[in-house]
């Protein structure tokens, strides 16, 4: 689901906005690793979530 997105690209969780903007630290496996601002470092299943691509301004 999330096969498109790389290091470095910014994305927001869609249940989770209070996390804040993220940027994507890896993506491995299904798995992928991102910074949020408010949150810190998480790791998403890729298949169980679709995050939202973001540009930040």
């Amino acid at each position: 689901m999330n096969d498109f997105l790389e290091p470095g690209m910014f994305v927001r969780h869609p249940a989770k906005p209070e996390w804040g903007l993220g940027q994507i630290q890896s993506s491995i496996d299904g798995k992928i690793t991102v910074n949020f601002e408010h949150t810190g470092k998480v790791v998403i299943i890729s298949s169980q979530i679709m995050l939202i691509l973001e540009y930040p301004s």
